[in-house]
């Protein structure tokens, strides 16, 4: 399964960049951001909630602590294809995540049918809890993107992401299904993700204010969750109409 790490503490910083912000961005970082040995990937994910959207509710309200659960696979998965079970939390303004890995129908066992699997770790008991919590949790959303991650060559525990042609969908969540859905950016944008340990460095604040680059409050799940509702409100008003005529 790799070398992925499973363990993060971290601040985590989004930016949305149009087409010439990004490429001036990886000009004036090519002799220090080192693209990650994985290149381009393309991360799957199905986010888990309750029926009424409870999880996602409370995190667009930008509360002091959020969590989320998500199943996350690299590239579209067999049955028995590495997956990656992952509790995310975060907590004025820091990112603690956790993440188990197992194969994609040990998780749906797991998951959906609450069969524990076949080892106990201190992330697992995490991740039970949560789902004792949250009784009725389910698949909620999918969402797939791909992505080109890159560290410094000076500081590798700072990290960028680069995600493009992000995707969603609220049906067929399924991760064997395929990476397709509907998109959420607009054409020729990118969502960078300045993922650090602690304070931003000098080089790199100067760089993001020389290219007008400011960070945004932004979640994958919960625009895709908006855009969801907005499309349902405006079928729900059209099929109104119809019923009224």
């Amino acid at each position: 399964m790799g070398s992925y790490q499973m363990t993060f503490k971290r601040y985590e910083k989004k930016y949305l960049l149009d087409d010439s912000q990004y490429k001036e961005f990886v000009k004036r970082t090519s002799g220090r951001l080192i693209p990650d040995q994985y290149g381009t990937t393309t991360i799957c994910n199905i986010y888990f909630d309750t029926p009424d959207a409870r999880l996602i509710r409370a995190s667009l309200d930008k509360p002091v602590y959020k969590e989320k659960l998500r199943l996350r696979s690299y590239g579209t998965p067999k049955k028995d294809g590495p997956v990656f079970l992952e509790l995310k939390k975060k907590y004025k303004g820091i990112v603690y995540k956790r993440r188990e890995s197992m194969v994609l129908s040990e998780s749906e066992r797991y998951l959906l049918r609450r069969e524990m699997p076949g080892v106990e770790t201190q992330v697992l008991r995490e991740i039970d809890w949560f789902l004792q919590y949250y009784k009725d949790i389910r698949p909620a959303m999918y969402i797939a993107y791909d992505r080109i991650a890159a560290y410094d060559m000076q500081e590798p525990e700072l990290r960028v992401t680069f995600d493009w042609d992000i995707r969603f969908r609220s049906r067929e969540l399924d991760l064997r299904k395929g990476a397709w859905g509907r998109q959420i950016l607009e054409e020729g944008q990118q969502l960078m993700e300045i993922k650090i340990p602690g304070a931003m460095p000098v080089w790199l604040s100067e760089l993001l204010d020389q290219l007008h680059i400011y960070p945004i409050s932004f979640s994958k799940y919960g625009k895709a969750y908006q855009l969801q509702n907005v499309r349902h409100t405006r079928e729900g008003k059209r099929e109104g109409g119809k019923y009224c005529a």
